[in-house]
């Protein structure tokens, strides 16, 4: 049962990979990115940067982390952009 998180920018470097599919289905997505987090080598640099994150769970837009994901779910993690 996957679930496919996407990470863009500074998630994206955070992590050190620009996707992956997860054995997630069942699971929240705030429990997914601590577990993310916990993975690397500087967890809380990691876990300031995904904090700072916004969230697209299946294309729209969610702020509510304790969403729980199904098989065939998408996430985005897409920090803050600067510029204009």
């Amino acid at each position: 049962m996957s679930v496919t998180f996407t990470y863009f920018a500074a998630a994206k470097a955070a992590l050190g990979r620009p996707s992956e599919q997860l054995d997630a289905a069942g699971r929240t997505i705030a429990s997914v990115l601590d577990e993310l987090a916990a993975g690397t080598a500087d967890a809380a640099t990691t876990a300031t940067v995904l904090g700072r994150c916004s969230f697209l769970h299946n294309t729209r837009a969610t702020k509510e982390l304790s969403t729980v994901l199904a098989d065939g779910d998408t996430v985005d993690v897409l920090p803050p952009f600067a510029g204009g």
